[in-house]
């Protein structure tokens, strides 16, 4: 049975842990694209998932989140028939990567910057949820406050919404729009035009902060 691909870039995905047992492995993939040779290292996730994913983070790592059926030749197929896309994101995560500004925080003093940040994203975006949550409907059970670089938020068919301390760090109508995204999950559990309808009711210009976070995302750093 053909396997059906979704390619996505820095975007959140279900937290492996809710596919049960996982298969990590360390490849490397050889993609030509445009008469020129790559060969990139990747990992590949197998899991009980129905579908396979590729993600290319800020780090310009390759990620491939694959089911437990998926055979090898299935997965360099994939590879082969999205390279385009690969190299396209993977150049361009290479280029955010080498740009991101120099920091001359020592490692103690980044990681203390970093626990007053996180000690203020507990507090404050709560309090954000609360307000836009009134607003939005839909029920969650708890949130967390994460440590996560390129995933700013995320809703569980659980009920948890978890959100990146990172957006602590960026324009607060930044951090409103991710917030407004993963509340409106509550009630859409998918991207489809139902669910950006609803996001747009709360917050017009969401096309807007989704470009800015494209953008500038790798920037939110200490």
């Amino acid at each position: 049975m053909p396997l059906a691909l979704i390619a996505r870039d820095a975007r959140p995905l279900p937290a492996e842990a809710e596919y049960d047992t996982i298969v990590i492995m360390q490849t490397i993939i050889t993609i030509t694209h445009d008469q020129t040779e790559y060969t990139l290292p990747c990992t590949i996730l197998r899991s009980r998932r129905k579908t396979c994913a590729i993600t290319i983070d800020e780090d310009a790592n390759i990620v491939f989140r694959v089911p437990s059926r998926a055979t090898n030749r299935q997965i360099m197929q994939l590879a082969k028939e999205k390279s385009r896309w690969i190299i396209t994101h993977y150049l361009e995560a290479c280029a955010r990567k080498n740009s991101r500004p120099h920091s001359d925080l020592s490692d103690v003093q980044r990681t203390a910057l970093e626990n007053r940040y996180k000690e203020a994203a507990r507090s404050y975006i709560p309090r954000r949820v609360a307000y836009y949550h009134a607003v939005t409907g839909g029920s969650y059970k708890r949130i967390t406050i994460r440590d996560q670089k390129t995933r700013w938020g995320s809703c569980s068919s659980k009920g948890t919404l978890s959100f990146s301390w990172r957006l602590m760090l960026a324009p607060p109508a930044i951090l409103d729009y991710v917030v407004v995204h993963e509340l409106c999950h509550l009630t859409h559990m998918n991207h489809s035009p139902a669910f950006w309808q609803a996001v747009e009711a709360v917050y017009p210009d969401w096309q807007n902060a989704r470009k800015w976070l494209k953008e500038h995302g790798c920037e939110l750093v200490l």
